[in-house]
């Protein structure tokens, strides 16, 4: 596929980032981006908020400010009923509102399974842009969200976590990314993606392939969520983790002392996870400060990026 020619789309399909961009004056650009998942609980009002609020990140990824909501429905209304439906949809409003934003109606279909998401559409100013691939030789590494939302799902749907367990994970799972961007925005952020289907190494290589750069993470400073290495350790995993440790072959380089558990933890699919931020050395100290005291506690330094002959990721 060729790439656009227009001079105003300023991110598009061609790099790997969240969301399109496109400029409309000198001073505004509207952001653009669309996100559904299936249910990774059984409960539709945090369904809803969930799926929402994953949509919701990919705007504030890009630096931007969601302010329209569309929604998207597929499903099976004749099994499950309209019931089911209304809270879902509930659960996906709160979190458009929560945000700042306006629900400006949506589509649905007929389907098997239930799927929901949103069709979002934010701004942001041209000079404040956000992409995967602006990271700088000296930059620190910052996540927001704790990891491990893929093995957590699919343990709680095999029986192996007790749902009261993924209960007090659930409020994290949905938080918006919008308070920590907009803390950061107050720095020298360089580059910034959210970490979602891809893991954590997918995501972090994509950021040192397009910043051409080597990214360094500190494997002991990751937040996780509990129970997810005792899940690992018991035999669970997620349909995704092979596909995402096949994306990062040759490009990542691991210590040996890892366990199995804890190298699958880099290939674990988030749903909703928290933003990865590359902010200058000099400052990471100081954003990191402002997120703890804003409630973002799990918010950690985790690797810096250096340069290399060759992009690479590599865990310490």
């Amino acid at each position: 596929m060729p790439a656009p020619t227009d001079p105003n789309l300023l991110v598009g399909f061609e790099s790997s980032d969240d969301a399109a961009v496109y400029r409309l004056t000198d001073d505004l650009a509207v952001v653009s981006t669309v996100d559904y998942i299936t249910p990774p609980v059984d409960d539709p009002i945090w369904f809803g908020r969930i799926a929402a609020a994953n949509a919701l990140s990919d705007i504030y990824a890009m630096g931007g400010r969601p302010i329209t909501a569309l929604n998207l429905v597929m499903y099976p209304e004749k099994k499950l009923g309209s019931d089911i439906l209304r809270e879902i949809l509930k659960g996906g409003h709160e979190k458009v509102l929560e945000a700042g934003a306006s629900l400006a109606g949506g589509h649905s279909t007929d389907n098997e399974e239930p799927v929901y998401g949103l069709s979002v559409t934010g701004v942001v100013s041209p000079e404040r842009i956000l992409t995967n691939n602006g990271a700088r030789p000296g930059d620190v590494l910052i996540l927001t969200k704790p990891l491990g939302t893929g093995v957590l799902f699919n343990a709680c749907r095999s029986g192996r976590l007790p749902r009261a367990e993924l209960d007090p994970v659930l409020p994290q799972i949905a938080f918006l990314n919008g308070p920590a961007m907009e803390i950061a925005l107050n720095y020298e952020v360089h580059a910034c993606t959210d970490i979602t289907g891809f893991a954590l190494a997918g995501h972090t290589l994509e950021m040192a392939r397009g910043s051409s750069l080597v990214i360094e993470l500190e494997y002991a400073a990751l937040p996780i969520h509990p129970h997810v290495l005792a899940m690992y350790q018991k035999g669970e995993t997620t349909g995704s983790n092979g596909a995402n440790r096949k994306l990062v072959e040759g490009k990542l380089d691991l210590p040996s002392h890892l366990s199995a558990p804890q190298r699958e933890l880099l290939f674990d699919p988030q749903t909703s996870g928290g933003l990865l931020l590359a902010v200058a050395g000099d400052q990471a100290d100081a954003l990191l400060r402002d997120l703890h005291q804003a409630g973002i506690a799990a918010s950690a330094i985790i690797g810096r990026a250096v340069a290399g002959p060759r992009p690479r990721l590599r865990i310490v």
